[in-house]
């Protein structure tokens, strides 16, 4: 009998879990809401006891597979197996999660950053077609991603592929970080909005984004995106705006790894070709000539399904 991958999707509201074939095929998947109470001391035991629960609910034993791959928030330890810093879990202390989950379920573990798990799905089943060499961007409440290159994700010291903090602006936004000038500051769903504020405050024209501002209504960057395809002129003024900033972040990240792809996802991609073709035209515009005509940009084809299917390509070394 073929050994299956169990992927895990840790997040700030919910778990994703899935049992995959070793092909990355998902045959089942559930969730579980994330107990983030005495300083997240609850979400490994809930991930054990979760596991565990569904394995004999589908009469299946330890031995039955390869291991386990989980994306988490925060800043992670690979070898360790180890998590610090993810606020959103009020993880504020070091983890040891890897002994932990192995000691509990006795199956082997992997475990990385979130944002480069997601990137790993779509590189293997989504968009990135299982090249070699494929750039993510996510673009969500904040700007995340992965970068992989030769088939290995870039971690560098630990930093590496943080494709939220390429600076595209100097002396730009006040970032979460503390620079200025980040993507994240202005391609995320917070920073499209940040770039419409301050858009409007100069613009003099006729727009109903200008009237929902002026008025103090509630605005996302759905709401900009869907305006902009209306003809509205400060929308497509604020998504030219952005789209730009992410066209120089791209052709950037182009002229250093000359990926087969860059894809993007998240929340704001849901814009879908409307964006994709106006990130684009700034990409042609900003981009090495061979990086022009080698690396192609597409959307994202996973959705939800990208996080727990990369953290599950973790297990694969233990093949």
């Amino acid at each position: 009998m073929d050994k299956k991958l169990i992927g895990v999707d840790l997040g700030g509201t919910t778990i994703k879990f899935a049992i995959l074939t070793a092909a990355g095929e998902i045959q089942q998947k559930w969730s579980v809401e994330t107990n983030i109470l005495d300083d997240g001391a609850h979400i490994v035991p809930d991930i054990i006891d979760s596991i565990n629960h569904h394995l004999a609910l589908y009469d299946m034993k330890p031995e039955q597979f390869i291991g386990i791959g989980m994306g988490t928030p925060g800043t992670v330890d690979i070898k360790a197996g180890t998590v610090i810093g993810a606020y959103n879990l009020n993880w504020k202390t070091k983890q040891d999660v890897k002994s932990a989950i192995e000691a509990g379920t006795g199956i082997k573990f992997a475990i990385d950053n979130d944002a480069n798990v997601a990137a790993l799905g779509e590189r293997w089943k989504g968009a990135g077609n299982n090249a070699d060499d494929v750039v993510f961007m996510t673009l969500g409440t904040g700007v995340g991603g992965g970068i992989i290159a030769n088939g290995q994700m870039i971690h560098g010291m630990g930093a590496g592929g943080e494709i939220g903090h390429i600076n595209v602006e100097p002396n730009g936004y006040l970032c979460t970080c503390g620079n200025k000038g980040c993507l994240e500051t202005y391609a995320s769903a917070t920073g499209v909005v940040r770039v419409a504020r301050d858009m409007a405050e100069e613009f003099a024209g006729k727009s109903e984004l200008k009237r929902m501002l002026d008025d103090g209504e509630e605005i996302s960057s759905k709401i900009i995106f869907d305006l902009a395809k209306e003809k509205d002129t400060l929308a497509a003024m604020v998504v030219d705006k952005v789209c730009y900033y992410l066209g120089l972040a791209a052709a950037n990240l182009g002229a250093i790894t000359n990926p087969a792809y860059i894809v993007i996802g998240g929340g704001v991609s849901a814009a879908g070709k409307f964006l994709l073709n106006q990130v684009e035209d700034y990409f042609q515009k900003f981009a090495f000539p061979t990086v022009k005509t080698s690396t192609k940009l597409k959307l994202a084809e996973l959705g939800n399904e990208a996080g727990v299917i990369g953290a599950a390509s973790l297990a694969l070394a233990f093949k």
